[in-house]
């Protein structure tokens, strides 16, 4: 079985506290046309990178009823900076246009099956997956990104196209697994694309 959920297959549902005090399952977005979940962090330089790009792609999709939503799973543990508090903290510096939530235990992390930071899954009205992979292709420093997929990929689902990159590889630090060393990844996660 692969490790991350392969397109056409529907949305895992989670249970995870945000950094507003609420907490939320998947039924909690079943308003919206479409749903943009996303593995991230605080720390990682890919994220801190193109987090702007990030806020404009889901600015721009809002009023077609595209809902985005952050998840971070790193260990406090390998990385203190991305512990819950310090989430809240990101959150109310940066006034994010998206939900914050942790994944303390990682179960949703494995769920998805999120290689890095950030990666991507865009799933459609009937919560089937549509897209994977990265955002940008160059999002540490987004100045020299030549193609933004997530973009391309909103624009063709609203619009009833097909998807014509359905999926690429996450470009990112690996998701921070805990009681394992920075770089571990489970040995059954592999790249998207070969």
């Amino acid at each position: 079985m692969a490790f991350t959920v392969q397109l056409g297959h529907f949305a895992p549902d989670f249970k995870l506290p945000a950094t507003d005090g609420k907490i939320y399952t998947l039924v909690d977005f079943k308003n919206a046309d479409c749903l943009v979940i996303f593995f991230t962090c605080n720390h990682c330089p890919y994220v801190k990178g193109s987090d702007e790009v990030t806020r404009q792609t889901a600015v721009k999709f809002l009023p077609y009823g595209v809902q985005f939503v952050a998840i971070n799973s790193n260990s406090p543990n390998t990385y203190a900076e991305d512990s819950f508090a310090e989430m809240i903290k990101r959150m109310d510096q940066h006034r994010f246009p998206w939900l914050y939530l942790y994944d303390r235990t990682q179960t949703i992390a494995r769920a998805y099956g999120a290689l890095r930071t950030p990666h991507f899954f865009v799933f459609d009205r009937a919560r089937k997956l549509v897209y994977t992979g990265r955002g940008v292709d160059n999002p540490r420093d987004t100045s020299k990104m030549t193609i933004n997929d997530l973009d391309n990929a909103l624009s063709e689902l609203i619009a009833g196209k097909t998807i014509t990159k359905s999926m690429t590889n996450p470009i990112g630090c690996n998701v921070k697994w805990d009681g394992k060393d920075a770089h571990w990844m489970p040995p059954e996660a592999c790249d998207l694309i070969v």
